[in-house]
C-alpha cells in the first residue's frame, strides 16, 4: 500500500540529501551534485478549486482568537505565551523555535528575526539554526508591550528552572527551551508546536482545520482589518509575495473598498 508523504517530510528528505551531496563534493567523493536540479513537487490546484477555496477557514476570526488564547491560558501558560506571540507577530513556527532572548529588545519593543530552526533527523541535540530563505525574511518587528510583559513573566519562570538545572541546562538562550528533562534548555521540535496547537484547539471547541501557520494568517487578517496596507503587511511577515496573504488581505478589505466606491459615487452625485 502506497503511503503519501507529507510536504514537511519530503522537504526534510530533500534538504538532508542536498547537505549530503554538498559535503561529498567538498571531499571530492563525487564530481557532480545529482540534486542540483531537484525541486520539491507541488500539487497544482485547478481554477475551480482556487475559486471554491474557503479563505475564512485559513485563520481565526477575532472572537475565535480570543477563545483560542483563553483556552491556551487555562491549559498551560507556556502554550499561551507561545501562541500569543505567534498571533501578534506573524512569526513562522521555525522562526519561533529558533528565537533567542537576545533577539528581543524589551526597551525598544522589537523582535529581530534572523534565523530558523532546522532538524530533519528529529534528533533533539542535532538541530541546526539556518538563515532565512530570503533576505526579506530577515526583519525587525515592532511588538506590543502586553506581549513583552507576558514574555518577561515567562522568562522569570524559565530562569527559576534554569537555576535549578544549571549544570544540565543547554544554555543557548532559547526563548522556548525545554523546561523538562532530560534535554533541559534545548529548543522544541516544530512538531511539538503543532501538537500543542492541536491540544489548545481541541480544548477551545473551535471547529476549524487550522495549524500554527494559521496564526500567521490570522495576523494578516487583523492587520488588514486595522487598515494596514498590503506592502507593510508583507514587510512585517518577511516575504515579498504570497498568494494566501494577498487573498486574505483582499477578502478582509473588500467591504472597505465597497465603502470607498459608495462615498465616491455620493460625491459625484452632489456635483
Amino acid at each position: 500500500m502506497d503511503k503519501k508523504l507529507s510536504e514537511n517530510t519530503i522537504s526534510g528528505i530533500h534538504g538532508t540529501a542536498r547537505m549530503i551531496f554538498k559535503r561529498a563534493l567538498e571531499q571530492d567523493l563525487i564530481f557532480v551534485d545529482p540534486s542540483v536540479f531537484a525541486y520539491l513537487p507541488k500539487d497544482k490546484k485547478t481554477v475551480e478549486e482556487i475559486e471554491n477555496e474557503k479563505i475564512e477557514e485559513k485563520y481565526f476570526e477575532k472572537n475565535e482568537l480570543k477563545q483560542f488564547l483563553d483556552a491556551a491560558y487555562q491549559l498551560n501558560f507556556e502554550y499561551y505565551v507561545m501562541f500569543y506571540l505567534l498571533a501578534w507577530t506573524g512569526l513562522r513556527a521555525g522562526e519561533l523555535a529558533a528565537l533567542k532572548w537576545s533577539d528581543i529588545d524589551f526597551k525598544e519593543c522589537t523582535i529581530k528575526v534572523t534565523k530558523t530552526y532546522y532538524n530533519p533527523s528529529n534528533s533533539t541535540k542535532k538541530y541546526t539554526l539556518l538563515p532565512p530563505k530570503t533576505k526579506g525574511s530577515i526583519r525587525k518587528i515592532d511588538v506590543e508591550s502586553e506581549v513583552l510583559q507576558a514574555l518577561n513573566k515567562f522568562r522569570i519562570q524559565q530562569n527559576e528552572i534554569k537555576m535549578q538545572m544549571k549544570h544540565e541546562w543547554h544554555d543557548h538562550n532559547f526563548v522556548y527551551a525545554r523546561i523538562k528533562g532530560p534535554y533541559w534548555g534545548y529548543p522544541h521540535f516544530i512538531k511539538t508546536i503543532e501538537n500543542r496547537f492541536n491540544a489548545v484547539l481541541k480544548k477551545s471547541g473551535i471547529q476549524k482545520k487550522l495549524t500554527p501557520h494559521s496564526l500567521r494568517h490570522t495576523h494578516t487578517s487583523l492587520l488588514a482589518e486595522a487598515g494596514v496596507d498590503l506592502q507593510r503587511i508583507m514587510d512585517r511577515l518577511g516575504h515579498t509575495e504570497d498568494q494566501t496573504t494577498t487573498k486574505i488581505y483582499l477578502h478582509i478589505t473588500k467591504d472597505r473598498k465597497k465603502e470607498a466606491s459608495q462615498k465616491f459615487g455620493e460625491l459625484m452625485k452632489s456635483l
